[in-house]
């Protein structure tokens, strides 16, 4: 009993705490950035994965066929796995950034007031996006299992149609375990990684330079972030896209015992040989506009939380 008094105690005080605490903001307010972004751009997301694994490529064939064969819930299958898991995911993202790019600048040339430099902001970019592919390929995996999932496809047994991403998760790890939930992890690093370094340091250049001072003062415009964080994810996503190609079709579901390929290399010399150079920019004016709308929902709400979060706390 007392232990659970210690607990109940332990939540109660730590978590007002928390959110009192820059830290705390941050990380609120990057929880309230995913959330927007997965809500405004899944669609989307679902028609680039499908581009990616077909063999036409056409967004308004797959959107068609999607709409003919699955109604408009079609667009959003699969969307419970990242939503459930998009506001830590999120949150957790934008609080690493936030410690490693602090960490990254030299207190010798600048004041703790000071934004971090672009340096450190693409340094801490990069340790961010390797750190989340540990948390992001299962969520992944099992997202783009279920994307990929028609109701009109010809399942080989009663254990390959899933209902939700606890049902592909379960059958996963049963039939490969540990190493099947994170299939996909070294890709998904090499993508993240780099993407991320470009991802962070386009948008603190964006909107100093659509407002100028705003990294300083932290009182960008709605249309400032907006913009600059759409900017921000077209710059990540075409700097990425090749891997995400190849990253979509390694996690794809497969109808062997054994996986389609053996790793990054034989994917892209298959995918390569099969369908030539084209297969690794395929859906990307998809990836483009998607990424577009959801960076600049990102941004735009993380910001917005961030000011009503700072301005509550000063008064």
């Amino acid at each position: 009993m007392n232990s659970d008094n210690n607990w109940t105690a332990l939540v109660t005080d730590f978590w007002p705490e928390f959110i009192a605490s820059s830290w705390g903001k941050e990380f609120v307010a990057g929880g309230f950035g995913g959330i927007a972004g997965i809500i405004s751009g899944y669609p989307l997301d679902t028609l680039r994965i499908r581009q990616q694994q077909s063999v036409s490529g056409s967004a308004f064939k797959i959107f068609r066929n999607i709409i003919a064969n699955d109604g408009p819930v079609g667009l959003y299958r699969g969307m419970s796995a990242p939503f459930a898991s998009i506001t830590f995911q999120s949150a957790a993202v934008f609080q690493i950034y936030a410690v490693l790019s602090r960490a990254f600048t030299s207190s010798s040339t600048q004041s703790n007031s000071d934004p971090p430099s672009y340096k450190a902001v693409a340094i801490g970019g990069f340790g961010t996006g390797a750190l989340q592919s540990f948390f992001l390929t299962p969520v992944e995996l099992v997202k783009i299992r279920l994307q990929l999932q028609t109701s009109t496809q010809q399942p080989i047994s009663s254990s390959s149609s899933h209902k939700g991403p606890l049902s592909v998760a379960k059958s996963i790890y049963k039939t490969e375990g540990l190493r099947g939930i994170y299939r996909g992890l070294t890709i998904t690093m090499l993508r993240d990684a780099p993407a991320h370094a470009v991802y962070f340091w386009t948008y603190e250049c964006m909107r100093e330079q659509f407002q100028p001072g705003c990294r300083s003062s932290g009182q960008e415009r709605f249309s400032t972030a907006l913009v600059a964080g759409g900017l921000a994810g077209v710059a990540s996503w075409i700097f990425c896209y090749p891997l995400d190609v190849l990253k979509t079709r390694i996690q794809a579901p497969t109808q062997r015992l054994s996986p389609r390929y053996k790793g990054i290399v034989d994917c892209l010399s298959k995918s390569v040989g099969e369908e030539g150079y084209r297969v690794l920019w395929r859906g990307l004016e998809t990836a483009v506009a998607r990424a577009f709308v959801v960076n600049g929902a990102i941004f735009s709400a993380y910001g917005l939380t961030l000011r009503c979060l700072f301005s509550n706390g000063s008064n």
